[in-house]
């Protein structure tokens, strides 16, 4: 399971600053969706840099963060985020309690039974779990041309895009009729992002897959990437999807 590959889990903060200027956000019909309101408590589980943290405080979430690098930790700090180092399911909540609980790209690094059962410690009755990823493709020919490159380099099986679309799949299957919560349904919300062959070489090491490949066979790839994307004219479009899953804590909002 990859919650259990906790080198690659924590291999983030080595680019903090550069995994917070070119990792990309969040449409804004996913706040319309998970605050409904100003001034709810959140708690934002593997903040990272504060990329989602900041978006919901903007919409006037108080929001708590926790990540287990102290390196994206304090890149969120900078941005006026409170943020306490720890893993998840090792938090002490101190009687604190939230009505969200929320993972921005991260849940897939948490443990499910002991995350879900910190969750339900965390969150007032009524309160909701909300998990979500943004699952990106590149589109036209130059996807074939990366698809190509990956297979040569890394195997028939590697991937050319920046994330798979599985641990929402495995996380939705992990917490299936999960006790004292109920299920809320899935949202899908499309969008597009572009790049620049340098935007789009810039943003691949910070994705745990790239970061962990030998140095040399990384330098070497993201030159034959940002080669391709300048054949086909220079930049690349990405249809991303931002998946949203969500259970409600069964009882009323306090």
């Amino acid at each position: 399971m990859v919650h259990d590959d906790r080198a690659r889990a924590e291999s983030f903060g080595q680019r903090a600053e550069q995994y917070h200027q070119v990792r990309p956000r969040y449409p804004e019909a996913l706040w319309d969706l998970l605050l409904p309101r100003p001034g709810l408590t959140v708690l934002d589980v593997g903040c990272g840099t504060g990329i989602a943290a900041l978006a919901m405080a903007e919409r006037g979430a108080e929001v708590l963060g926790i990540d287990v690098d102290e390196q994206m930790a304090a890149v969120a700090r900078r941005q006026g985020l409170a943020v306490e180092v720890s893993s998840f399911e090792e938090w002490d909540p101190r009687g604190r309690t939230f009505e969200r609980v929320t993972a921005a790209q991260s849940w897939h690094w948490v443990q499910p039974e002991r995350g879900v059962a910190q969750a339900a410690r965390c969150l007032v009755p009524g309160g909701q779990l909300c998990l979500f990823w943004n699952v990106g493709r590149p589109l036209g020919e130059v996807r074939h041309a990366l698809d190509a490159l990956y297979a040569r380099v890394l195997g028939p099986e590697s991937y050319s895009g920046y994330a798979s679309g599985f641990h929402h799949e495995r996380t939705a299957e992990d917490l299936r009729d999960v006790e004292g919560f109920e299920p809320l349904p899935m949202e899908t919300l499309e969008w597009q992002g572009h790049y620049t062959a340098a935007e789009w070489v810039n943003l691949l090491p910070t994705h745990s897959d790239h970061a962990r490949l030998d140095p040399t066979i990384r330098e070497e790839l993201l030159e034959e990437v940002g080669g391709i994307i300048d054949a086909f004219g220079g930049s690349l479009v990405v249809r991303y999807s931002t998946i949203l899953l969500r259970w409600r804590r069964r009882g009323e909002l306090e």
